[in-house]
């Protein structure tokens, strides 16, 4: 990998920065939908009651994207419920949450928690490039890589995630929230399953969200790519337990983005620089939005993490 040591950078950095990701307006949803119904507490008993009510409150969004011609939430709600897919989590108010499982959380040896960054919705869930999509490709690699394995991939789109064109992306306000409703969550995953080896892959903002949860949550591996930075100076300062992993693709232009925090905005220092002190691994060449597109060595390397095959990771 080319560069991975971040340029120096100050006050004049972090203007930069917010030249970089200039302000946008938020686009914003014209439909009224029904916020979720009570849902059972996540445990090994309530589990498929709980994807059986998650079910019924996508039923009820999508008769309301229906009554508000709502075309593309209406494409994306009837695939949500196909057959083969389960959600924990789901709010169509907004942009949207969805939390969905892929395997059997209950009977998995490993478990697996895709954290997604930036422009997250439910309209782009099932992109390539989104937490759905992305998800998808890591479990499919998994059955390729390890036939028979025991894995289960959640793809956690369970916050509102920052608009990449905002003020937002550049500090820890949302991550802030996310980052408690991660742990809830991630206490929920050990009711159900207190056995399993548990993985978080944070991309972009995500990792700064998985930082901050990082002190309070069971995790064996906790895998850093396309990352702004995560708000402190040294992986020993998430204070966990976890193998810490962190990768930065040779097209991802993060790069270009000064790790540097002043007066609350940016995030400090690069997880891939020797400096912070992660396990820095290959991430192939690919773009920002690229590290779980099928066939990339990146989505290879996540998903080995993922497993639990640290020996077969390439370090850089």
């Amino acid at each position: 990998m080319r560069n991975l040591v971040p340029r120096p950078g100050g006050p004049a950095a972090v203007a930069a920065m917010a030249v970089l990701l200039p302000v946008a307006a938020t686009t914003q949803e014209t439909a009224e939908y029904p916020g979720p119904s009570p849902l059972p507490g996540l445990s090994a008993g309530t589990l498929d009651a709980r994807y059986d009510a998650v079910r019924r409150d996508v039923v009820r969004a999508l008769e309301a994207a229906r009554r508000a011609g709502d075309e593309d939430r209406v494409r994306v709600l009837s695939a949500f419920l196909r057959p083969d897919r389960r959600f924990l989590a789901f709010d169509a108010r907004g942009r949207g949450r969805a939390v969905e499982v892929l395997g059997d959380l209950a009977a998995a040896d490993r478990v697996a928690v895709v954290v997604p960054g930036a422009d997250g919705s439910l309209n782009g869930f099932d992109g390539a490039k989104f937490a759905g999509g992305g998800s998808l490709a890591l479990y499919r690699e998994a059955l390729r890589l390890s036939p028979g394995t025991r894995l289960a991939v959640v793809a956690w789109l369970g916050y509102d995630s920052p608009a990449t064109l905002s003020t937002r992306v550049l500090t820890a306000g949302r991550a802030t929230g996310a980052a408690r409703e991660l742990r809830r969550f991630l206490a929920g995953v050990r009711r159900v399953n207190g056995t399993a080896g548990v993985s978080l892959l944070c991309h972009s903002y995500g990792s700064v969200v998985c930082a901050k949860a990082a002190p309070h949550v069971s995790a064996d591996d906790i895998a850093l790519y396309g990352s702004p930075g995560t708000g402190v100076d040294r992986a020993s300062d998430l204070r966990t337990t976890a193998r810490v992993w962190a990768a930065r693709s040779d097209g991802d232009w993060m790069e270009l983005v000064p790790h540097v925090r002043f007066l609350g905005v940016g995030f400090g220092t690069d997880p891939v620089s020797p400096a912070f002190g992660a396990r820095v691994f290959d991430a192939g060449d690919g773009p920002h939005s690229g590290y779980l597109k099928p066939g990339s060595t990146a989505l290879r390397h996540l998903t080995l993490i993922a497993l639990g095959r640290h020996q077969e990771v390439p370090h850089v």
